[in-house]
């Protein structure tokens, strides 16, 4: 476990140069794949229903399209744990400023931020054991919670904890993790998306956290194997 911890040069070198398209990419996801959905929102469904897409089509292309990527592009945590809190970094600064992003950013709260700092947190707790841990629960946080926000956004036209959209996050979610970790996968995505209904905490940590640790509980319990 400490081997996974300590940073190689070479590799952090290697893993740096990997980075740059990918932080290059996600500057597209937020700057322009999220800002045309914001403005074909608008118009379609109304300017609350265009930010709340373009904040779910950045879970999908940006966070859940690297995470996807991320056991197979990267050799250690480092780089993808600190591009994670670069990232938070820079979302958070718009409402220090007050110069917010205004086709995903809301005035009112940075759950965009919390969003980051999980994708970072669970990446680095996963590793020792297995990337692939906390692959699927940042899956749920990006795509079962994108699907579910699209879906409430455009059938409720506003922010609400509609069965709708939870259902569409356990359509897309539990045969995802029945094919990667069997029941416990299916179990995991299912109470994910009961997590993410109840919104007792943001569901950007709930949902990634929660589903991490019942993985992790699982294949120290010898459920999951990988």
């Amino acid at each position: 476990m400490l081997e996974a911890y300590t940073p190689s040069l070479s590799l952090l070198i290697r893993d740096f140069l990997v980075s740059i398209p990918l932080a290059g990419w996600v500057l597209f996801a937020i700057h322009g794949l999220a800002k045309w959905s914001y403005h074909f929102g608008s118009k379609k469904w109304g300017e609350g229903v265009g930010i709340y897409i373009a904040r779910k089509v950045i879970h999908m292309a940006a966070g859940g399209f690297v995470a996807l990527l991320v056991p197979f592009l990267f050799h250690e945590p480092w780089v993808p744990f600190l591009l994670g809190l670069l990232l938070a970094l820079y979302v958070y600064l718009p409402h220090r400023t007050g110069r917010l992003m205004y086709w995903f950013q809301d005035p009112s709260n940075i759950s965009e931020v919390y969003y980051c700092l999980s994708w970072s947190l669970a990446v680095l707790i996963a590793w020792p054991i297995s990337v692939w841990l906390a692959v699927f629960p940042l899956f749920l946080m990006s795509f079962g919670d994108g699907i579910t926000g699209i879906i409430r956004g455009i059938r409720q036209r506003r922010r609400v904890k509609s069965w709708d959209g939870t259902l569409g996050f356990m359509a897309v979610s539990i045969p995802v993790g029945a094919a990667l970790f069997g029941a416990v996968g299916a179990l995991t995505a299912l109470i994910a998306a009961l997590i993410e209904k109840h919104g007792l905490i943001d569901d950007n940590i709930s949902v990634p956290l929660v589903s991490l640790a019942l993985l992790l509980l699982a294949h120290w319990a010898g459920l999951v194997t990988l």
